[in-house]
């Protein structure tokens, strides 16, 4: 799967660099002082790119952990999002972080405890009230556990913090490190979900919503909170149908009653990230959909963006009590 490994000089000793470099023997190993010199330079192709991604092995030294965008949010008042990872396995067509990036490289930033020691003293500042992480904005917060570990280097710290959630967001089924540990009763593992005929066109490399479906039921089961992310909103024509038809097939799996969250939002996007990502896919469909720019934000027209939001959350809180609902308003 990585076939080229880049190595910040500084780690190349550190014992998760060894470990990943156990893992893919064949690799090829190229030094480099800082990640930037790979993964910043602009005469990069993205698309190109994503068909054979790097990995870039590198330490953070500041900004661990920073303030969450207003209105994203499950509840809390205090949010928080960290990024041990760059990029995404997968090749969904509206995300931003292909517009927001130079390089389809994966960043890997290995020193995880002083991620730790920040979400630790963040915590301590407000030691009443809960204190909301988000680990999944700038990656999956699963797809890669295999390499990097990642939940399971980080729920212990979590398990250990009486006012600390943790959300890990995903669209994996890389559930394993999980289902072989003690549940961590703050932590939500967040399912994202589109109905089948918007992933098989816009979600590649993600598995099938099925497969999403059964890993939540499977982690519920266990005890684990789970919450439902149905963000983006992508319009087809018929578009209630589909969303209809997802949610009776979440809910046959899912106890609606016990989850922890679910939100729910349109198709939005920067507008430069968005120039940048029609560029690198001047074909495809879900950019010829009625958008229009508003406030530096791309999205739907905003008579189809409110009867989207009226529609679909007409049909969820079917499903669900309110007191589980938490619009995007980003």
């Amino acid at each position: 799967m990585i076939d080229t490994l880049y190595i910040e000089s500084a780690i190349e000793q550190h014992p998760r660099v060894a470990e990943i470099r156990r893992r893919f023997p064949q690799a090829r190993t190229v030094a480099c002082e800082r990640f930037g010199e790979v993964f910043n330079p602009k005469a990069q192709n993205f698309r190109l790119q994503k068909q054979h991604p790097a990995l870039i092995l590198a330490e953070k030294y500041q900004k661990f952990v920073l303030p969450a965008p207003a209105g994203y949010g499950i509840g809390g008042q205090r949010n928080y999002y960290f990024s041990h990872m760059l990029n995404c396995l997968y090749d969904c067509r509206y995300c931003f972080l292909q517009g927001m990036y130079q390089s389809a490289n994966y960043v890997l930033f290995v020193n995880y405890e002083d991620f730790q020691e920040q979400i630790r003293q963040t915590c301590r500042e407000t030691p009443d009230q809960d204190v909301y992480f988000f680990s999944g904005y700038d990656c999956d917060s699963l797809a890669f556990e295999p390499v990097t570990d990642f939940a399971a280097q980080f729920l212990p710290v979590f398990a250990e913090l009486p006012n600390a959630w943790l959300e890990l967001r995903t669209k994996s089924t890389q559930i394993r490190s999980l289902l072989n540990r003690e549940l961590v009763p703050r932590c939500v593992v967040a399912f994202s979900l589109s109905p089948d005929a918007v992933a098989d066109k816009v979600e590649a490399k993600a598995p099938n919503v099925a497969k999403r479906i059964e890993a939540a039921a499977k982690l519920q089961q266990q005890g684990w909170r789970i919450g439902l992310r149905f963000d983006p909103l992508i319009y087809q024509h018929d578009y209630r149908q589909q969303y209809r038809a997802l949610f009776e097939q979440v809910f046959a799996a899912i106890d609606a009653q016990a989850l922890h969250s679910v939100s729910l939002g349109v198709f939005r996007l920067p507008e430069q990230y968005f120039k940048k990502i029609h560029k690198l896919y001047p074909d495809e469909k879900l950019f010829a959909s009625p958008l229009q720019t508003a406030s530096g934000m791309v999205s739907y027209r905003a008579d189809l963006e409110q009867a989207m939001m009226a529609d679909c959350t007409q049909i969820l809180l079917e499903y669900i009590p309110q007191s589980a609902f938490f619009p995007c308003t980003l």
